[in-house]
């Protein structure tokens, strides 16, 4: 059967696509893998002992590296997951043994409104049921092990309420560590978008002291779990064990933090994560290895998959493509200056994903909101619009070169982009240094992608001179301004008299000076207000909160608006999710 994207819907799609998809031996066959480094969850995806292929693989030289980065995208997405997969398609058509490293989806965004992020069209990973809905359980793991650590708080509250320094010590084996119950620093997590959660009084007492310990608290959304980061950049178990302990859950009454290793729950929170550990395995259309590990956000978490991944895929493919979340604002820069700097990896291209419907929007047109009719000025020439958006799709490819990267601008193609709209944006695009390459991957799978693998593959032949934009012995606040002024566009930073407090102890502790900095900030904007598109001038970033995740190595300045708990638009995306009930095939999910 031909699958034409035009006519059907990217889920009917893949359930086609399904009925001749190869099973898990033989796209771990194709990858290189032997049969006892697979742990098949069915017939069709798994996961990878990755100890055993790093270790077989120890003096084997890794493959190319890519990055996959986007414009400031609408609120509709851009299509960097289509794009990956794509350029791993069109990598496979050139004779190139490729693969892809994306994140998992969260259970938010998957029923709301953004989609479950496995590509689309003819370019997209299977199978999207599974891959959508939990798959191995990997979110699952985190959100009992970020929750134990709360139980362990707030039971331990209770109890350093009910007995005195003995009792406490007779049961318990541990003294009083004096929790203050109006500083706690983290909260519950659960894998959906819930604006009734982001506050809430908890352990509301019925008859005597037994039913907790009232206190305010809150809920975040699951993936942006300091435990979800920790996933996202440990090295090993023994990495994620130390890191598990350094989790900061709240301070005592003298300003001292409480880590999940003082309640003695870090090692049960690394029991729980042993197997998430190892990333999972699927296959494009055409049957190209993809892991998935990881699920972060880039707006509100460092918004990359694992390095663990990254590894695995670099030791067993000639190509090897990862993706970053939103823009090269917010995805790439963490990619660049986090991600890179833990995994010792440097990347030898980056790939800027652009629409025509993006540079319209940044150049004056609507700004298209999901689950609303297309406004009609997207389905019309306008090279005028095109040609001002380009600003922005500028600034994130200077990004890119700041970094010492090859830069190839994908033009993700749709139906009703014209001849002279793509000619202005290869025009400026080339002016500006970059490769540009039209993709039709979404209409016509590898097939459509062959001019966007050869860029790519230029562009890899290429000598990078990759630097960091910051060392981590630079003092905060000119790190947060650099990133702000260089990478943003900002004219300075300000911060809430919070904000200061709190980075003014930050800076003066030796062990927390030095981490890296994963900023927070809105990915519909390079600047901190999503209303603002194409290239702002004259603004200023300001920081509200400074958070410290001393697990992951992070410290998270917030800017902005933004929350860690998404809320469920009027019309969200599990309206249409159903089930047929004489196959058990799920629809709806795309």
């Amino acid at each position: 059967m031909k699958l034409d994207p035009t006519k059907l819907a990217d889920w009917q799609i893949a359930q086609e696509a399904e009925k001749t998809m190869k099973t898990v031996y033989e796209v771990g066959e194709t990858f290189g893998l032997i049969k006892e480094e697979l742990l098949p969850y069915g017939h069709y995806f798994g996961k990878i002992d990755y100890r055993a292929v790093l270790d077989r693989t120890k003096d084997k030289p890794d493959g190319k590296y890519i990055d996959v980065t986007a414009v400031t995208p609408t609120p509709l997405g851009e299509g960097k997951s289509t794009s990956t997969m794509g350029l791993v398609q069109g990598l496979g058509k050139r004779g190139k043994r490729a693969s892809a490293a994306v994140r998992q989806p969260s259970g938010g965004p998957t029923m709301n409104i953004k989609g479950s992020a496995a590509g689309g069209g003819l370019a997209q990973c299977i199978p999207l049921t599974e891959f959508s809905l939990g798959f191995t359980g990997d979110i699952n793991a985190i959100m009992n092990a970020h929750n134990l650590a709360m139980v362990a708080l707030t039971s331990r509250l209770q109890h350093e309420r009910n007995y005195n320094d003995e009792q406490l010590l007779r049961l318990s084996k541990m003294p009083r560590l004096d929790i203050d119950p109006t500083k706690v620093s983290m909260g519950w997590v659960i894998d959906y978008c819930c604006q009734a959660l982001r506050n809430i009084i908890i352990g509301i007492e019925g008859s005597g002291n037994s039913d907790g310990f009232m206190m305010k608290s809150k809920f975040a959304i699951a993936v942006s779990s300091e435990v979800m980061a920790i996933l996202a950049v440990a090295k090993d178990l023994k990495d994620m064990r130390e890191r598990m302990g350094k989790i900061v859950v709240a301070y005592d009454k003298k300003g001292k933090p409480i880590t999940t290793e003082m309640l003695e729950v870090a090692g049960a929170m690394t029991a729980w994560m042993v197997g998430a550990l190892n990333p999972n395995i699927m296959q494009t259309l055409e049957g190209q290895p993809v892991l998935v590990h990881a699920g972060p956000f880039a707006n509100i978490a460092i918004g990359q998959s694992s390095i663990i991944a990254d590894q695995v895929g670099l030791k067993l493919s000639e190509y090897h493509v990862t993706e970053s979340g939103f823009g090269a604002d917010i995805g790439f820069e963490k990619f660049w200056n986090l991600k890179c700097r833990y995994s010792g990896m440097k990347p030898d291209a980056a790939v800027v994903v652009t629409t025509i419907r993006a540079l319209k929007c940044h150049g004056g047109a609507p700004v298209p909101v999901p689950g609303k009719p297309m406004p009609t000025e997207y389905t019309s020439e306008n090279v005028g619009w095109v040609e001002k958006g380009c600003g922005n799709l500028l600034h994130h490819v200077n990004n890119v070169r700041k970094a010492g990267i090859s830069p190839v601008v994908c033009i993700n193609s749709f139906y009703t982009d014209t001849k002279d709209e793509i000619k202005k944006v290869r025009e400026l695009a080339e002016a500006a240094g970059a490769r540009v390459a039209v993709s039709e991957h979404w209409l016509k799978g590898g097939d459509g992608a062959l001019e966007f693998a050869d860029a790519v593959i230029d562009a890899c032949n290429e000598k990078t001179e990759f630097k960091f934009l910051y060392e981590l012995d630079m003092p905060i606040k000119d790190r947060i301004e650099k990133i702000a002024t260089e990478i943003y566009g900002a004219d300075g930073v300000d911060y809430t008299n919070d904000a200061a407090a709190q980075l003014k102890k930050i800076q003066a502790d030796p062990e927390l000076s030095t981490l890296g900095l994963c900023m927070v900030k809105t990915h519909l904007s390079l600047s901190d207000n999503p209303n603002i598109k194409g290239v702002p001038k004259g603004w200023r970033l300001t920081i509200r909160e400074v958070l410290t995740y001393g697990g992951a190595g992070f410290i998270v300045p917030v800017s902005g608006s933004i929350t860690l708990m998404p809320g469920t638009s009027s019309n969200p995306a599990f309206k249409r999710v159903d089930v047929d009930t004489a196959t058990g095939k799920v629809q709806g999910v795309f």
